[in-house]
Parts: structure tokens; C-alpha cells; sequence
């Protein structure tokens, strides 16, 4: 319930949006999605292991944003996209919930260790996280989109 409320907030914030479909913003958020992962794995073989952890997250985030665009969604918050994925569409969202948190622990904080094996599984994790969306979104359909729209707005409009 309390998820459900914090969606229905930021759709009053405008944070969270219904809008149309567009496979022009879908296959942007895609190329930015690859973009990270081309430059997490550069900066992991320039020992740059923040930077690299950032942008596997990164990497994901920007897929599941490409997924949200294919089904008329806007989403401005981290938190409540990983909330979307679960709630919404059902799909597991552990392991973009835990790079979310290595990233904010890399970036923000200095007290870690964290060495290049740590970030080639981050990266293996973000390669399989991303397999899975992008056929995810090959196989939605116009049925598929309005069912999980309908679903979000529901959420969206619970109010207590």
C-alpha cells in the first residue's frame, strides 16, 4: 500500500505521467542504455571502478525507461521505476534495486572496497538484466500495453 501511495504522489507531482507511446524516445533511451554499458566496460578497463559501477546502473535504468516510453509511461524518480517494474509489470527487479544502491554507495561515499571482480559481476548482472528487458519489450503487444496502463493507472490514482 504504501508503494502504491507514493506512485499516486508523484503522479499529483507530475513526476510520474501517462503520455503516448513513442518509439523515437524508446530507441533513444536504448541507445543511451548501451552508450553506459560501452562506457562502464572503458572504465573499468581504465580501473575506474565507480565510475564503472555508476554506469552499469545507469546502463539499466535508461533500458527500463526505454521499456516505460514503448508503453506511454514518463517517470521522473529511480525509486519508483524499480517500483513500476514490480508492481506494474511484474518483473523482478532485485538486481536493478541492488546495482541502484551499489551506485549510490560508490558515488556518494568513500568508506568501500571494491575491486575489478566486483565490477566485471556488475556487470555480467547488467548484460542478463538487459537481455531480459530488451526482449521484454519485443514482445509486448497493443493488448499487453493497455493492461499494464491500466494497471499503473489504477495505482496512480489510489488515494488514501
Amino acid at each position: 500500500m504504501k508503494k502504491i501511495k507514493f506512485l499516486a504522489d508523484l503522479k499529483n507531482k507530475k513526476i510520474l505521467e501517462l503520455v503516448e507511446p513513442s518509439e523515437e524516445i524508446k530507441e533513444s533511451y536504448i541507445k543511451k542504455s548501451e552508450s553506459n554499458m560501452e562506457s562502464a566496460k572503458i572504465l573499468l578497463n581504465a580501473s575506474k571502478l565507480e565510475e564503472s559501477i555508476s554506469l552499469s546502473y545507469y546502463s539499466m535504468y535508461n533500458l527500463v525507461l526505454a521499456l516505460f516510453f514503448k508503453c506511454g509511461i514518463k517517470c521522473e524518480n529511480h525509486s519508483a521505476a524499480i517500483i513500476i517494474l514490480k508492481e506494474i509489470f511484474e518483473i523482478d527487479n532485485s538486481e536493478i534495486s541492488e546495482a541502484k544502491e551499489e551506485r549510490i554507495d560508490k558515488q556518494y561515499y568513500i568508506e568501500f572496497y571494491l575491486n575489478k571482480g566486483d565490477v566485471l559481476k556488475s556487470i555480467s548482472i547488467t548484460e542478463r538484466f538487459n537481455r531480459y528487458i530488451r526482449d521484454f519489450i519485443s514482445k509486448l503487444d497493443f493488448e499487453k500495453i493497455e493492461q499494464y496502463k491500466r494497471k499503473l493507472k489504477e495505482a496512480m490514482s489510489w488515494s488514501q
